[in-house]
Parts: structure tokens; sequence; C-alpha cells
């Protein structure tokens, strides 16, 4: 079915209750009849609606000390179970948990969508100073350890398209942002079969990350381990983290079916 026979049986009522929803993808946990108004454009008794009936549903809640909403309870339970059903996390979640055991670093795995890599699974250190907790959140595939251990193996006029999907913005000094060195890196992390994010997203934090294949071969996937740059010396990551990473990616890699 092509993209205009499908827009032919779009509902905009339905449309418009999932911009509601996915309005609370940004940094606040509450929002208000105006806000959320303002921001999708909609007319205040719309956005009332819109509320009431997913507030009657239990996909959003009010804060009835504030008057303003939140997700509810209906959404979380529709992400577990999406997280139960999805292949790759189900035989990547005990990998991890052994990954962050030997290292003691957040582990991370991480898929790219339209450019950017979205968080799928994690399991936290247990030190005291920790990254804040990525889950569920979303990054430049351009200027993360996940995103470019995948890009790397992508064709150049893949790399074009994540790439005008985001541009290319500094988010530090490190981040790279002119395309023929971004392409030489990507060229270099797919020989040397890892990324390093060196403090590119975010100052004063490192991560590693390593490609995981499919039963085809094919790269769908990220595992990283992050912490913040005193944990994380340039020495420790070549002798004792990167070949952890390999290697937990090489087990996720054989339980989705890749054979080298």
């Amino acid at each position: 079915m092509t993209q205009r026979l499908r827009q032919n049986y779009v509902v905009q009522s339905v449309t418009h209750a999932i911009d509601v929803l996915e309005a609370f993808k940004g940094d606040k946990d509450e929002l208000g009849v105006t806000e959320l108004s303002s921001g999708l454009g909609l007319p205040k008794n719309n956005v009332f609606r819109l509320l009431a009936t997913l507030e009657l549903r239990g996909y959003i809640e009010q804060n009835k000390s504030t008057g303003n909403y939140r997700l509810g309870i209906k959404t979380f339970e529709l992400g577990q179970i999406f997280r139960r059903r999805m292949g790759l996390i189900k035989q990547s979640h005990t990998v991890l948990e052994q990954l962050e055991a030997k290292c003691n670093e957040s582990t991370y795995l991480g898929i790219i969508q339209d450019g950017m890599v979205v968080y799928v699974d994690m399991v936290e250190t247990t030190h005291s100073v920790r990254i804040v907790p990525k889950l569920g959140k979303r990054a430049p595939a351009y200027c993360t350890a996940i995103g470019k251990t995948q890009m790397a193996y992508e064709s150049q006029d893949e790399v074009e398209r994540i790439l005008g999907k985001v541009g290319l913005v500094a988010f530090t000094k490190n981040t790279i942002i002119d395309k023929k060195p971004l392409l030489e890196h990507l060229r270099q992390v797919a020989v040397q079969g890892y990324a390093l994010d060196n403090e590119e997203l975010e100052e004063e934090v490192k991560c590693v990350a390593v490609p995981i294949r499919d039963y085809t071969g094919q790269v769908v996937a990220g595992i990283s381990v992050s912490g913040p740059v005193q944990r994380m010396p340039d020495e420790r990551i070549q002798s004792e983290l990167v070949p952890m990473i390999k290697e937990a990616a090489g087990e996720i890699s054989y339980r989705l079916g890749y054979v080298p």
C-alpha cells in the first residue's frame, strides 16, 4: 500500500490523540491544557476532549493538585509488553546484566530510528556516581557511540540520509560536525570494530560501543558501556572495556543467529 493510499485511511481524531501522547516525550513530566493546545496547534476544547478520553482509558492521568496532566499507567503497561515481545531485548538483557557485573558501569542497548539512537534497554551501575539513565531517550546517532558503531557499517548514501534527518549540531567542543572528518571517523570505527563517544554528546561522559548483528550478518543494534570520564581512562577502555563489550556483543549476535 502506497503512502498516499495509507493517508486515505487516517483518522484525524486518532492522530490528534497520538500527538497528545507524544507531547510527553520531552523533559516535562506534566503538561497543562493551554500548553498542549499551543504546542499542538489545537483548540483548547479539542485538547480537553482528547485528554478526557485518554484519561478514561488510563493512558493519561490528571494531577489533582496542579490540574496538569501526565502519562497514565496504561502507557507503561504497553511499553512493558513491547519490551517483552521484542526479540532483541529478550536475547540481550541477560548479557547486559553480565556485562554490568563485570565492569560495574551502566550498560545500554540501542537502535537507530530516524537518525536518532533510541535506548531500548539498560542495566544501571551500582556506583553512587552514575550517568543519568537514558532508557527510552533519543540522541543523534552521529555523536553517540551506539549510533556511530551502527552508522559505520552503512553505505555512504545511508549515512548521508541519516545525517540529513538530524543535521550536524555541536553539543560539546568534541562533537564532530564536519561531514568529511565524520565519514573518515566512521571508516576507522568499522576497521577497529568499536566506537567511542569521547564527551561528544555530554561533557564529562564517555561511552564505548560495539555493533550487534542478526542472522543475516546485518548490524541491527549496538551495545555500550557508559561512565564518567574519571572512571573511563583510555587505558581502561582499550585493555578492559573493549574486549568485554566485544564478547558481550558477540554473545547477543550469536543468540540472534549470527555466525561469523
